[in-house]
């Protein structure tokens, strides 16, 4: 390959290029460098990091100044290593600020690495000590670096006088810090390296949506009119409507923590959308993250905000969650991480107004090392995140995401609406290392729970298979909800005869499950006999109405969200209106340790608080319970924080946080069900498709989860194959033998026998 250079003199570097594009097809390298400076730069505004983000753009390709790389552009097979430069020249050169830098330059194509120790890459320190090309003297004519860096402006440490956790505090934010550059950096990086394939290929943009997303005054203006359009009728509509009147005056306070502690069926969903429009637009916020607890209802929420966003809605909310696992760049050729679209899922950088997401999805990307994971994180920073269902953040990280909370409100401008109706009660100093500040957004939430008062809760014992059975057998309509997929199927087939027996698991994909929900809606409301029995995938979010629940023991929170699928509309007696829960006889459905905490707390607080135990404050005795028999260390098991605190800037654990960080322990692999027609077009437009995110966004409700051994079940057995693998590898895994799938159970991924399919019947 020929470069564009013609005579003598200094030599001309480049960043990137294209074979036979011919001059355009070489992209400057000053061009490059300053180009992703500026962007990064940008991005990093509105956290007061500019001059740092500036920096780490206009050093991360520094060793590309070096003739191996250069010939490596012209055709040279020899692998190169030219970001190991940048991050030598900032340490050197821009003291500790510079050092922070060195992690992220070092890592944008394969990762953040630990500053010192073992770990899967290569770690800093050793990176910055080893042999490299010969660095070109002329990058000091292209790159100017500042005399010296500080944290961004307006940063607020931690007070070490008097805050017991300052010392582990300040490199948690070094970290978090780190991570947030780093961010701005492979955004920056990824967008321009991009511009320049499609520029040079004559290709078009394929970044998301292809035009200009709506702006939030907009997206107000449309909420407005659909919440006009609903007149309150009945006391609960009133109230609902009373409240978010309320929470909307309060958009005024300044960006901070608050939460919205709200009764389930309250309205807590679009009171906290018309907030976060609201408060965003006052304080100059760039979008609204909504935090979703669980993969089953993203779909379902998003789909109430599009609607309520009018015709704006498609354009505006972005779904982005589990779907679906992407493909690493080549060990030997960490570039083809830019450049080799065919082998790589296109990454989202929640460019939208609105996303979507789960908690794992957020809170995984906080701690994260991978470009892919990270690149995310500098659009969190102003922005009001809703964090839906609080209560359900994982016991075992709870102290390390509440540092991550209270890290994007005091350093990175981001308003964090902690929103349930069971308030997990993370203020300090009840819990320790706890947040200050929060403003609680619903009037008078104590008040709110008595007005919403709909149902009775009482422990009914504990019951065998057949008093369970039976009692689904003596109701008309009735919820029973139960702890695992097992259980809830067990309980489905000893009722499956009767009128109105419905069944859901995660196990059926999200197309699936809503079918199933409309027609238990439809039945409810005929009046007709309607007897569901699910895993908790109901509890959170899910508008059912039902007269009767029945809930396995769990924890309280868990009870209360049951609950809320109880007289949700509050048109029934409230004496008849009621939450029974019970223990189970067979130890074939025993809960899990973790589980039978929380099911112990809850029962000590529904003996002490047997007329109210759902009142706030029951909850708050409820978690301050829990906590205290958890005790700190369980609230951050692989001991993050204390890694942390061990640490210095030159030693900072990035890659160990990223590992040790787990919401979830068991692996989850997404296998796309062909569940309809939609589905099958979809899948069959993978064949020829050339850009991959629209058709992943479109194929989410079609995903089901397993478990790593059952997907390798499946995989070994050929009933799970990749779709089109010479374009996408493995990124698109499609169930192949339809016949594992149930209309009833879905996904059957340990079934007995699997027949080897060689063709989709799509």
């Amino acid at each position: 390959m020929t470069n564009p250079e013609q005579g003598a003199g200094a030599p001309r570097f480049y960043a990137h290029s294209v074979e036979g594009a011919g001059p355009q097809g070489w992209q400057p390298l000053a061009d490059h460098l300053h180009a992703v400076g500026r962007g990064a730069g940008e991005f990093a505004s509105v956290f007061g990091g500019q001059a740092l983000a500036q920096v780490i753009g206009h050093l991360h390709d520094l060793g590309k100044y070096t003739l191996p790389f250069q010939e490596r552009l012209r055709g040279s097979p020899l692998r190169v290593d030219h970001s190991t430069w940048g991050a030598r020249i900032a340490q050197e050169r821009l003291g500790a600020m510079g050092q922070l830098l060195a992690y992220g330059i070092a890592g944008h194509h394969a990762g953040l690495a630990n500053g010192q120790g073992e770990g899967e890459r290569t770690a800093l320190a050793d990176r910055l000590s080893s042999e490299l090309p010969v660095l070109h003297p002329g990058w000091e004519q292209d790159i100017a670096l500042p005399s010296g860096l500080s944290t961004p402006e307006g940063f607020k440490p931690y007070n070490a006088q008097g805050r017991q956790q300052a010392k582990e505090r300040h490199p948690f934010q070094l970290a978090f810090l780190a991570r947030m550059l780093f961010s701005c950096l492979v955004d920056a990086d990824f967008l321009d390296t991009e511009a320049f394939y499609n520029t040079a290929e004559n290709r078009p943009d394929q970044r998301r949506g292809g035009g200009t997303p709506p702006t939030l005054a907009a997206l107000r203006e449309q909420l407005d009119v659909s919440l006009t359009q609903f007149q309150p009728t009945g006391d609960v509509n009133r109230l609902r409507a009373d409240i978010l009147g309320h929470v909307r005056s309060q958009a005024e306070h300044e960006p901070g923590l608050f939460s919205l502690t709200v009764p389930t069926g309250g309205g807590k969903t679009l009171a906290s959308l018309a907030f976060a429009l609201d408060h965003a637009i006052l304080h100059g916020l760039q979008r609204v993250i909504f935090v979703i607890p669980f993969t089953s209802i993203v779909e379902q929420n998003a789909a109430v905000f599009r609607k309520a966003l009018g015709p704006l809605g498609e354009a505006a909310v972005l779904e982005h969650h589990s779907a679906f696992v992407e493909q690493p760049a080549p060990r030997n050729d960490p570039e083809k991480y830019q450049s080799d679209r065919k082998l790589r899922l296109a990454m989202e950088n929640w460019d939208a107004p609105i996303v979507v997401t789960t908690a794992v999805q957020f809170f995984e990307s906080l701690f994260a090392a991978k470009p892919s994971q990270c690149r995310k994180l500098h659009h969190i920073a102003g922005s009001v995140v809703i964090l839906d269902e609080a209560q359900t953040m994982p016991l075992h990280l709870l102290r390390p995401c509440v540092a991550a909370i209270d890290e994007l409100a005091r350093n990175y401008r981001t308003s964090v609406v902690l929103c349930t109706a069971t308030q997990p009660a993370l203020e300090a100093p009840a819990f320790e290392g706890g947040l200050t500040g929060v403003r609680e957004l619903a009037p008078e939430p104590a008040r709110l729970f008595r007005q919403l008062e709909r149902v009775r809760v009482r422990h009914m014992g504990t019951l065998s298979d057949d008093a369970l059975a039976a009692e689904m057998r003596s109701r008309e309509q009735v919820l029973c909800i139960v702890n695992n997929r097992r259980h809830a199927r067990a309980v489905y087939q000893a009722m499956a005869d009767l009128p109105g027996a419905r069944h859901l698991t995660t196990l059926m994909c999200a197309k699936h499950r809503s079918a199933v929900l409309a027609e238990v809606r439809q039945m409810l409301k005929d009046g007709e006999p309607c007897r569901v029995v699910s895993t908790s995938l109901i509890e959170a979010g899910v508008d059912v109405d039902f007269p009767a629940v029945l809930r396995a023991e769990a924890g309280l929170d868990s009870i209360a969200q049951a609950a809320g699928r109880c007289n949700r509309e509050g048109r029934r007696d409230l004496a008849a209106s009621e939450v029974l829960v019970f223990a189970n006889e067979n130890p074939d459905w025993a809960p899990p340790p973790e589980l039978t905490q929380y099911a112990q707390a809850a029962r000590e607080v529904l003996r002490q608080d047997e007329s109210d135990p759902l009142s706030p404050e029951a909850i708050s005795r409820y978690f301050a319970l829990l906590y205290w028999q958890k005790g700190g260390d369980a609230l951050d098991k692989p001991n993050l924080l204390g890694l942390l605190r061990d640490s210095r800037i030159d030693s900072l654990p990035l890659e160990t946080l990223a590992t040790k960080f787990r919401m979830i322990d068991s692996v989850q692999m997404p296998v796309i069900v062909p569940y309809d027609s939609d589905a099958k077009g979809f899948l069959r437009d993978l064949e020829h498709a050339e850009g991959s995110v629209g058709l992943a966004r479109k194929l989410q409700p079609y995903l089901v989860q397993l478990p790593r051994q059952g997907f390798d079940a499946l995989y070994q057995a050929g009933a799970v194959i990749p779709v089109a693998p010479q374009k996408w590898g493995e990124q698109f895994m499609v169930l192949a033998h339809e016949g594992l799938y149930d209309p009833q159970f879905g996904l059957s991924w340990d079934h007995p026998t699997f027949i080897r399919t060689e063709h989709l019947n799509w």
